[in-house]
């Protein structure tokens, strides 16, 4: 029934006659995330485990996914990277003998400060988990730390997550990554490394403890394969269940690719469902290439085998299992077009699908998924940024002051964006093959910001060009990158790609009357303005001392 001029003014003056609006924290047109727990909740997760059992792994995965996804404020508390501040980073396996009384003395500084700062971060405001990652081998220091929380009376719920690995296979690739990583043998010789390693864990193991019923909460995780639960309720502690269930502590990749350049590309225009220019199509026949010569094949070279021997290998090459993803949007699709699937012969692996008969796979089989859908610009899609700008001056302003939240009408913002790709990263931690995504420009900078580990606010500015995979092989104290440029942006006449600097904040422009003359679709490249701030985020995320640092440098601030 369509309104009469009288029933729309009655419509219009109602909507307009609210003196006390329903205002959410998040702003205007945004919106409001609750992940569905009380505001008074505060969870402490201790971690227990021997070396390289990938307890600081799992630890960083849960307060990364708790604080990106669930905006939860959550920090973990390493042992070992107060003991690297305070001791020193390379130290001898016999520091950790039962016997050492300096050492003793030294390590119950080292946890003592590690416990007293978790207690005053759960001493904040407001939900809170915390992560208190040690070996925490034994009961009696198991319950001084909940002696200590009983102590300062701050009702947190307390749960043990007890790292098993029992699978010589799988300790010894956790050793391997293990002493690739971590800052404890850096430049050390690795047969002297893994000879020290393996004498630190057997002192570890000399007296240790495994978690009892009697102690309360529990998760085992036994070669990231089969748990065990006991006494776990409530909301946040079984989301935490359920995310651990899908870690693993195997090397894997991903690589992210945004679609070529689309006919809507050209043009300036954002969102639609365009087909590909002709550079997107030549990009479309490198990503094949690509795809065929490197991410479905590994090259076993002269390596080391961390069994306190080196021995040489021949350089062969060998298909492995990967995986294709992409959106439902033809760009996307159009991109995977020339990606050959050769079916295979794959050995199946206990450690990774619980199978050990050979059997058939699909290469890079294309698999559609609606979660990597570019951000829906609702009554924007389709039109330039010039055109929003002209059209809806009052969203073209929203967006500029806060593009994170910001929302176009009848359409999505980046924080709608985070919600439908939360299930879609317990797919990728959980998978053990390599993985191609092929998808959008707004899609993967949130996924690429969450392995980076960059803020929420961060995220929407990350680069991410045209014709370049980015290449990520996360592990326990950051996320390796690598970005392989497979067509060159000067073989192309005009991307339309980057932002106008226009939205991007806080960057003085001048707006003069024909500031964006010379350019229909404002294609200034803003994004280069924060390439250098975001290359000194991703040092961090490689530096073990930088969680450490940065909690004093909070606490000092």
């Amino acid at each position: 029934m369509t309104p009469t001029p009288h029933d729309t003014t009655r419509i219009s003056s109602l909507s307009t006659d609210n003196p006390t609006p329903h205002l959410i924290p998040e702003g205007d047109n945004a919106t409001p995330l609750d992940y569905g727990s009380s505001a008074t909740d505060k969870l402490v997760l201790i971690i227990v485990g021997l070396p390289a059992c990938g307890k600081t792994h799992v630890a960083q995965r849960i307060v990364r996914y708790l604080n990106f996804f669930l905006d939860v404020p959550s920090e973990i508390f390493n042992a070992g990277d107060y003991r690297r501040e305070m001791v020193g980073a390379q130290v001898p396996a016999s520091f950790y003998d039962p016997n050492n009384e300096k050492a003793l003395r030294q390590l119950t500084e080292v946890r003592n400060a590690a416990l007293e700062d978790m207690v005053q971060f759960l001493k904040l405001d407001g939900v809170r988990v915390a992560v208190y990652d040690a070996p925490n081998a034994t009961t009696d220091k198991r319950e001084m730390i909940s002696n200590r929380l009983k102590q300062e009376r701050i009702g947190a719920k307390q749960i043990f997550l007890e790292c098993i690995c029992d699978d010589e296979e799988i300790l010894k690739k956790n050793i391997r990554k293990y002493l690739d990583s971590a800052p404890d043998y850096r430049d050390c010789d690795p047969d002297a490394a893994f000879k020290d390693f393996k004498e630190r864990r057997e002192r570890y193991m000399s007296d240790y403890e495994t978690v009892h019923d009697e102690e309360g909460s529990y998760v085992k995780v036994y070669d990231c394969k089969r748990f065990v639960l006991n006494n776990i309720r409530g909301y946040l502690p079984l989301k935490i269940c359920h995310f651990v269930m899908n870690l693993h502590t195997l090397p894997r990749t991903f690589y992210l690719s945004r679609h070529g350049q689309s006919e809507y590309n050209v043009l300036g225009k954002i969102g639609g469902d365009s087909g590909l220019s002709k550079a997107g199509l030549e990009y479309a026949r490198r990503l094949a290439d690509y795809a065929r010569d490197v991410i479905t094949v590994k090259t076993n070279t002269l390596a080391n085998d961390y069994n306190g021997t080196t021995t040489e290998k021949e350089i062969t090459n060998e298909d492995i299992p990967a995986r294709l993803w992409t959106s439902t949007l033809r760009r996307t699709k159009e991109t995977a077009q020339f990606i050959k699937h050769p079916s295979i012969t794959h050995p199946g692996n206990k450690q990774t699908d619980d199978q050990d008969e050979v059997r058939d796979w699909v290469q890079l089989r294309p698999l559609p998924r609606r979660n990597l859908d570019e951000l829906y610009a609702g009554t924007c899609d389709g039109m330039t940024y010039k055109e929003i700008e002209q059209v809806y001056p009052e969203e073209f302003a929203r967006r500029q002051s806060d593009k994170l939240s910001y929302r176009y009408p009848r359409g999505e913002s980046y924080m709608d964006v985070i919600l439908r790709l939360e299930p879609l990263a317990h797919e990728m931690e959980r998978t053990r093959e390599p993985i191609l995504m092929i998808g959008h420009q707004g899609i993967l900078r949130i996924l690429y910001a969450y392995f980076m580990g960059l803020s929420r606010d961060e995220a929407p500015y990350v680069s991410i060009p045209l014709n370049t995979v980015i290449k990520l092989e996360p592990h326990a104290y950051g996320c390796k990158e690598e970005r392989i440029c497979l067509m060159n942006k000067k073989e192309m006449l005009n991307d339309g790609q980057d932002e106008p600097v226009t939205s991007m904040p806080r960057l003085v422009v001048d707006k003069g009357e024909n500031y964006a003359q010379d350019d229909p679709v404002m294609n200034a490249p803003a994004v280069d303005q924060l390439r250098a701030k975001k290359k000194v985020i991703s040092s961090k995320a490689d530096d073990s001392n930088y969680f450490w640092c940065e909690r004093k440098r909070r606490k000092s601030g």
